[in-house]
């Protein structure tokens, strides 16, 4: 089970690849986020592909992707995934694709009114991707008989209504949507269930037996929709635990090791607290470029006090992998305390009031740093008290280096 401890964009995509092309793997399965999700895979050749709804490890012939039902599904963004993927040389990813008829969908109405809303806040933007999958979520929650959910693509009756539902209740919210008309989506959606394998919930369980299965997980801890730092957060449950529940429903809990990535700097793309931030770093990502949503990719000294809360709030891991450090160097630095923090604890889930609290907290913190060690792997494990596992100084799978012999294999 592969989780960010940061903000994401730590490289769990790459670290994902790596294990697909260790050892064989069977299927990837996704547990949670949707269309945002954007985990970059570069192969020694030079291709290269981004990530956003199947596996990480769909560059190794045979290896499946299973969308479980708590993640949220886009037919129309997984169709230019595929396109995609087809262009660099993978011509069956759909064929080895199968999707929880559970899952909820997000449609072009998702997205519209999750840009109004975000929009709306002016200069208070949440940092939303844009891409409607919190609206999804936040639209099946308080109308969870009726939200649009992939099974409804085989039924074109039934999702005809609930997309028409789902439009009219938008648009007397927000008002019109930029967004087509119903029967337009429709054409897409019918393809798409005659082109993807959807399946029931019991799927999993068979798959999960079949062979060596990789839970690759979503954005990050910190911004989890319950622990992380509201409201600069996600609508979607990013520690280990819907991957846990699904294991636990075949019969199979406990039996997947927890492997948590981090970066050796501490990055967000986004507004909201980022501690150790400093825009003197002389670093630059071109996979995280600035977008209207989201703004810029920003850059922060690698946060101990950070990675220990979302470490706490995950329930532990059995071990790190530490990318990026290919970065390090005497301008990076350590933040093992902020001026007035030397340790956050993660509260209840659903208290947002007390998360909130956190935030404002945050905002007003300062780093402490300290210099660079000379060996970032033993300071990030003695720090978190957690080994590291793997360590990544390249984009590639070829750039992993484990740090014991079978080190990533061992469940708990």
């Amino acid at each position: 089970m592969v989780v960010d401890l940061g903000y994401g964009d730590a490289g769990k995509g790459t670290v994902v690849d790596w294990l697909c092309a260790s050892r064989p793997v069977h299927t990837v399965v996704r547990f949670n986020g949707g269309a945002q999700a954007a985990h970059n895979v570069v192969l020694r050749d030079g291709r290269h592909h981004t990530f956003a709804q199947f596996g990480s490890g769909t560059f190794r012939p045979g290896v499946r992707t299973h969308l479980s039902r708590h993640v949220v599904v886009d037919p129309l963004a997984l169709a230019a995934e595929a396109d995609h993927l087809t262009a660099v040389g993978v011509f069956d990813a759909l064929d080895r694709l199968t999707v929880d008829g559970e899952a909820l969908l997000a449609t072009p109405y998702h997205r519209a009114a999750n840009r109004a809303r975000e929009i709306a806040r002016g200069a208070d933007r949440h940092g939303s991707c844009g891409l409607g999958v919190g609206e999804a979520v936040a639209y099946g929650l308080a109308h969870p008989d009726e939200a649009p959910r992939v099974a409804d693509c085989a039924h074109p009756a039934v999702l005809r209504r609930r997309l028409t539902a789902l439009r009219d209740r938008l648009t007397a919210e927000l008002g019109p949507l930029d967004a087509p008309p119903v029967e337009d989506c429709l054409p897409a959606y019918a393809a798409f269930a005659d082109r993807v394998a959807i399946v029931d919930r019991a799927y999993l369980a068979g798959v999960l037996r079949a062979g060596t299965c990789v839970f690759e997980g979503a954005q990050g801890v910190l911004l989890d929709e319950w622990h992380g730092f509201h409201p600069y957060t996600t609508w979607s449950t990013t520690t280990f635990a819907n991957a846990e529940a699904l294991l636990a429903e075949a019969g199979l809990a406990g039996s997947a090791q927890r492997l948590g990535v981090l970066r050796v700097t501490t990055t967000r793309h986004g507004p909201g607290p980022l501690v150790t931030e400093d825009p003197a770093l002389p670093f630059a990502d071109p996979r995280n470029p600035t977008n209207p949503w989201q703004g810029r990719f920003r850059f922060g000294h690698f946060d101990a006090v950070a990675h220990r809360y979302a470490l706490a709030a995950a329930g532990g891991v059995d071990g790190l992998a530490l990318t990026h450090l290919d970065l390090a160097g005497p301008a990076l630095r350590i933040c093992r305390r902020y001026d007035t923090v030397d340790r956050l604890a993660p509260g209840p889930a659903g208290d947002l009031d007390r998360q909130a609290a956190l935030t404002a907290r945050l905002l007003r913190a300062r780093p402490i740093l300290d210099e660079a060690p000379t060996d970032w792997p033993a300071a990030v494990a003695a720090e978190l008290g957690t080994p590291v596992l793997l360590t990544s100084h390249g984009p590639t799978a070829e750039d992993k280096v484990p740090a014991l012999a079978g080190a990533v294999s061992t469940p708990r």
